[in-house]
């Protein structure tokens, strides 16, 4: 027995288009989860949908800013595939802005995308006859800026202490239904989108990012594989945890 296996399980995963996300979905598929993929961008999420072993999994595309259209994309999940064993809270957006640089709309858009969505979405998740009645797992993503300071990162960095926050507080209020809540906070991970920006593509910017974390900069693999455990059984008494997954950044 394999207590890392997704056998069996049905895998919510939003921003599966593009990056982490999309790894997340391949190697939660490779593992044997059933997946229902969620993203604004269709052709992206087919993209994905291509990339996947095993047969079952289902796309869905839908704007995680919409309470409605949550609500009544999570109820065609349940009806399409069945109750849900598990959410990867992937979806959301990063920035560098100094202080004098965040406007209102930018804080709104910014705590929409990634603080109201993820918990719009637990909830409905949540709610009778849509999970497992065996319990499961939910993963918010944060971020090491979660926990640690760096200039520019301000704004971001108060959606990701959020979702470290509030996954607490859920972990105790659900833990009576089996279900666990964790976070995430991956460190700097390459993806096909930012391998060309600046911090990444420049060598001396990027020599001075590696040298933040004592392992070098991470891959989508890395941050996927920790999403397997706390999905899986093996995690079965792992609640309420934020997991670093940062190649030794949050030591120093």
């Amino acid at each position: 027995m394999n207590p890392f296996s997704l056998a069996g399980k049905h895998i919510v995963i939003s921003g599966a288009s593009s990056g982490i996300g999309r790894q997340c979905a391949i190697s939660c598929a490779a593992m044997g989860a059933k997946l229902s993929l969620l993203g604004r961008n269709l052709e992206r999420l087919n993209q994905t949908l291509n990339s996947l072993e095993g047969a079952g999994h289902r796309l869905y595309q839908i704007d995680l800013s919409i309470d409605q259209d949550v609500k009544t994309a999570v109820e065609k999940i349940v009806a399409d595939n069945g109750r849900i064993h598990g959410l990867l809270n992937v979806a959301g957006v990063s920035t560098t802005l100094p202080l004098k640089s965040v406007s209102e709309k930018k804080m709104d858009e910014f705590f929409r995308a990634n603080v109201f969505s993820a918990y719009s979405l637990a909830r409905e998740v949540c709610r009778m006859g849509h999970f497992s009645q065996n319990g499961g797992s939910i993963v918010f993503f944060s971020s090491v800026m979660g926990s640690f300071g760096e200039t520019g990162k301000s704004l971001y960095a108060m959606t990701k202490g959020a979702l470290q926050s509030g996954a607490r507080s859920l972990a105790c209020e659900l833990a009576p239904k089996q279900i666990r809540v964790n976070t995430i906070s991956p460190g700097a991970i390459i993806t096909p989108i930012n391998e060309h920006l600046a911090h990444i593509s420049d060598s001396v910017k990027r020599k001075e990012l590696e040298d933040m974390h004592l392992l070098g900069l991470g891959k989508t693999e890395d941050v996927a594989n920790a999403c397997i455990y706390l999905l899986s059984d093996a995690s079965r008494w792992v609640t309420g945890i934020n997991l670093f997954v940062d190649g030794g950044y949050s030591v120093k």
